[in-house]
């Protein structure tokens, strides 16, 4: 009878830990990139500019560094009293931070590479009191790799960086060295957060997220950004959570748009957005959803507190 296998080595004690903030413009792949960290699909991903609209805490273990990745908003030109939260919510989280990830990606102009004029503007107030790493992401699309070369060399011309790392979030590339730059560079002290902890957001708050990103998958362009999702009941239990939802829209056309005929876009969403919440939570759900019309919500300071999204640094 052979014997029983030996139980794993326990992990070295945590000897460094703290936040490190993911900033950059929207649509650089900063969400893709945490999910890839955290190999969990907890931030929601969508070709939507403004997609990420909190910050949103994610905790990963590197040998014996726990690192506090704090996913943000784009930064952007605001629109309305929405987006300037947003933007503040990201600025928050870089004041926060012990680490600043500078988080870029390539613009193409015909064969050639660029650096959006956007990153001038971002690296010129952000993470200067505190170790900075540019993070040149969705390299897996540029080819020849020398072509990055005078990119990267172009962009550590706009500031000093503690690093440069060239990585694909999608592919997977580059993300163990990108974890090794980051390490250091935390304090020396203990757990921040307990070993099982993934992130400080309640389950309901997905819920909303998992309904919004089926929205922007489903609509694209249909229904841009006038939309914001509340849990309005959410009761777990041993076997089920059971969870209503109410889908704002800030006009009167969007609403059919999300219904769909006879229901059937409305129901494609939940569908989606339900089994998203099994995962995460291990458990079924029943998820019921409705939709309202609530002009002007992303303007008026009262609707985006009950939605939300708050004054301070983490709306």
């Amino acid at each position: 009878m052979s014997p029983p296998p030996s139980p794993p080595p326990e992990p070295p004690p945590i000897r460094r830990a703290g936040l490190v903030a993911m900033v950059g413009r929207s649509n650089v792949g900063k969400s893709t990139l945490m999910n890839a960290l955290l190999g969990e699909a907890l931030a929601i991903v969508s070709p939507t500019p403004q997609t990420t609209r909190h910050r949103i805490l994610g905790v990963v273990r590197h040998e014996d560094t726990q690192i506090g990745l704090l996913d943000t908003p784009g930064l952007h030109r605001p629109q309305n009293r929405l987006g300037k939260l947003m933007n503040a919510a990201a600025r928050g989280a870089v004041e926060e931070a012990d680490v600043v990830l500078f988080v870029t990606a390539p613009l193409r102009k015909g064969n050639e590479l660029h650096i959006s004029p956007g990153d001038r503007t971002l690296l010129a107030d952000i993470g200067k009191d505190k170790p900075t790493l540019l993070v040149l992401n969705k390299i897996d699309q540029v080819r020849p790799k020398q072509a990055l070369l005078p990119l990267l060399s172009e962009l550590s011309g706009l500031r000093e960086f503690a690093a440069a790392v060239p990585i694909s979030a999608r592919a997977e590339d580059g993300l163990g060295l990108l974890l090794s730059e980051i390490a250091p560079r935390l304090p020396r002290r203990g757990a921040l957060w307990p070993d099982d902890d993934l992130t400080d957001r309640p389950a309901r708050f997905f819920v909303a997220e998992f309904v919004r990103e089926e929205i922007l998958l489903l609509t694209r362009q249909e229904v841009p950004y006038g939309v914001t999702v509340v849990v309005d009941s959410y009761v777990e239990t041993e076997k089920m959570a059971r969870i209503q939802a109410t889908i704002h829209v800030d006009r009167e056309s969007h609403k059919p748009i999300l219904i769909g005929k006879g229901g059937s876009r409305l129901r494609d969403i939940g569908t989606a957005a339900r089994e998203r919440a099994q995962q995460l939570m291990g458990q079924k759900v029943h998820l019921e959803l409705f939709v309202r019309v609530t002009e002007g919500w992303a303007e008026n300071p009262e609707r985006l507190r009950d939605f939300g999204y708050d004054e301070g640094k983490n709306p």
